[in-house]
């Protein structure tokens, strides 16, 4: 069962990375084509970036065939975390699964015509080897059992959290990538850990699953969460976005599975998980900072300093 949450967890990283890049592509086709729609005397006005997208624009996005494929891998996606999440402990399952950050990377490459500077591989790379770290070190145990409080606690944690996402992505004008980023991860997390203590999977019982409230926290994170990286991804960077939302769907089911579900290193080597977490974290963040500026779904963006420093070239004068 380990060996298996390992290829579960594998194979959501790979679908999730699919899917953020295409509902990106997705929101980059509706920007250009309502663009297109408004003409150019409307498209030449003076417009606020910090603005929120409007509702129509994201029910738009939500029918674009490229944002339906990347809806068809969330599913897989969800599937295999969930398998990851049961069979493995979560420090580990969702190191697994924010390796999608580096298959978004490498995808928008070539689908959204995205550069990579060295700073960027860099920090890709920190994430790459902090999650062999934690490999190397984690116990193959995982607790699928907590008290029924838990369970509603997971429940009132995803009605708070997307209250919050929801307000922010449409509130916090230029931070609300970030806040819509982080939120949806936390949102992802929250499905992860209601996966993992679930009622009435082995043996199967469907009054169980569906009484129980970790179930109801599985559909309102998940619900919420999709549609705040959808926004997110309207207004943000696609790997910026992504990279925070990695942040959340990673910290978060750590922390609470080595607090509260039993999740351990091996005797030894705890030492190796902290190394490990911090460095997936911390290149994630870094991702998320080089990351972080607005979505160029025109093609006009500046292009942008390569090295270290974080920032845009200049335009050229005339």
């Amino acid at each position: 069962m380990y060996a298996l949450g390992i290829i579960a967890g594998m194979m959501a990283a790979v679908a999730y990375g699919m899917s953020t890049v295409l509902r990106a592509l997705g929101a980059r086709r509706v920007a250009v084509a309502e663009r297109a729609a408004a003409g150019e005397s409307a498209a030449s006005a003076p417009t606020d970036d910090s603005s929120p997208p409007s509702m129509s624009s994201t029910v738009a996005t939500l029918g674009d065939p490229a944002f339906i494929l990347g809806t068809v891998m969330v599913v897989i996606g969800f599937a295999g975390g969930a398998v990851a999440a049961r069979f493995l402990p979560l420090f580990l399952a969702q190191s697994i699964v924010s390796a999608n950050l580096v298959v978004t990377a490498l995808v928008a490459t070539f689908m959204l015509n995205i550069t990579l500077h060295t700073r960027d591989w860099v920090a890709i790379w920190m994430v790459v080897l902090s999650l062999c770290l934690l490999g190397i070190s984690s116990a193959p145990h995982a607790e699928d059992h907590a008290a029924r409080s838990f369970h509603w606690w997971l429940l009132a944690a995803a009605f708070v959290v997307g209250a919050i996402g929801l307000w922010g992505v449409y509130k916090f004008g230029k931070l609300a990538p970030v806040v819509g980023g982080f939120a949806g991860g936390l949102q992802f997390g929250i499905i992860a850990m209601a996966v993992r203590v679930l009622d009435g999977v082995a043996p199967f019982d469907a009054t169980a699953l569906l009484t129980d409230p970790a179930a109801w926290a599985i559909a309102v994170a998940g619900a919420s969460g999709f549609y705040i990286q959808t926004v997110a991804l309207q207004v943000g960077a696609v790997n910026g976005v992504t990279a925070v939302l990695v942040v959340g769907e990673t910290a978060g089911p750590s922390i609470i599975g080595v607090l509260f579900l039993g999740d351990h290193a091996q005797a030894g080597l705890g030492w190796l998980a902290v190394a490990g977490f911090i460095g997936a974290v911390v290149g994630a963040i870094l991702v998320a900072w080089y990351g972080s500026g607005d979505p160029d779904h025109f093609g006009e963006a500046p292009e942008e300093i390569g090295g270290w420093r974080r920032g845009r070239a200049d335009p050229p004068t005339v």
